[in-house]
């Protein structure tokens, strides 16, 4: 039993992983989160409050409108995953299982889409086509890209090969290697309605306070290992991991979000560049100029650190809990 157990989420875990840079994402029309988007979209504005009121009454009820919906959401999605995941055990069978959970754990990751998003985006840049970069950095940040120069672009794509390493890689590993594919679709469920509702502008700010909190919640513990998941990554390159500790030490806590400083400024170090953010924080000493070279080699430092997780935390981890009994406490396997 618990060699099954064992095999049955590494063999998830494994799989998911190959699906994922195999395939990368399909189109928006085929991929449940797009699905997921445009629910949100959709449910957005019956969250505002048409009657009016104070504003601090109105500011209330949104956010209570928010709790409701987020928590409604989160749990629906896990209450679904569970349950598919639990028959689908009991009555197809062990590979078949095995498939579905490499599937959730696909769908909920986005390293091939990461890679892809920033090669296009340095390939538009080597063909002098900045404001298609602009564009293209513009899908994947938040922020005004309008009128980055070529650095910039360059720097804030580093940045979000950075922060994506949590949260479209290691947040969905951590919670897949705690509660199999529940984890990491709920994980996705949070992530996406931080995405879509997690905004500090007036319209956003309330009904989006519950996404940004489970948000910064869910990815506090994977932030933090994977920026020195990094610095291990960049001693294996042979990028510069004594100045990347460094950074990560002395830099971590200089961006708004409590997590998001973390991956990048283990990254700002290893590169031995500057990571900016005009107007709102500087990351590293810039003592090298961020280049296209230095973009690849945040990939590869992105893909090394993926795969040192899974050796070090998510297969020792679903092994004791295998020993422990938890997976057939959750999935009845």
């Amino acid at each position: 039993m618990i060699y099954e157990q064992f095999v049955l989420l590494t063999g998830g875990l494994a799989l998911g992983i190959v699906l994922d840079l195999m395939f990368g994402d399909p189109r928006n029309r085929y991929h449940p989160v797009s699905w997921l988007g445009k629910l949100i979209e959709l449910m957005t504005p019956h969250l505002k409050h048409s009657v009016r009121v104070n504003s601090i009454s109105q500011g209330k009820i949104e956010r209570v409108k928010g709790i409701l919906f987020s928590c409604g959401l989160v749990s629906g999605i896990a209450l679904l995953t569970i349950t598919m995941a639990s028959l689908t055990a009991l009555f197809m069978g062990i590979l078949i299982t095995m498939i579905l959970f490499a599937i959730t754990l696909k769908i909920s990751m986005a390293l091939k889409g990461m890679e892809k998003s920033a090669i296009q985006i340095l390939r538009s840049i080597e063909e002098g086509k900045l404001e298609e970069a602009r564009y293209g950095l513009s899908m994947i940040v938040r922020r005004d890209t309008s009128n980055l120069n070529e650095e910039y672009i360059q720097s804030a794509t580093i940045e979000c090969i950075s922060e994506s390493t949590v949260d479209g890689i290691i947040s969905p590993l951590f919670f897949y290697s705690i509660l199999g594919p529940v984890g990491c679709a709920t994980y996705r469920v949070v992530n996406t309605l931080d995405s879509m509702l997690g905004y500090k502008d007036p319209y956003y700010k309330d009904m989006g306070w519950m996404p940004a909190k489970l948000d910064t919640i869910f990815n506090f513990l994977p932030a933090r290992v994977t920026g020195l998941l990094i610095v291990v990554s960049a001693y294996m390159v042979r990028a510069d991991w004594r100045n990347s500790l460094l950074i990560l030490i002395r830099d971590h806590h200089k961006t708004t979000s409590i997590n998001a400083g973390y991956p990048m400024s283990s990254m700002a170090g290893a590169l031995r560049v500057k990571l900016e953010k005009m107007g709102s924080y500087a990351l590293g000493e810039g003592t090298e100029f961020v280049t296209i070279d230095k973009c690849m080699l945040a990939l590869k430092i992105m893909k090394i650190t993926t795969l040192l997780f899974c050796l070090v935390f998510s297969i020792p981890l679903i092994l004791l809990l295998s020993y422990l009994g938890w997976w057939h406490l959750i999935f009845g396997i």
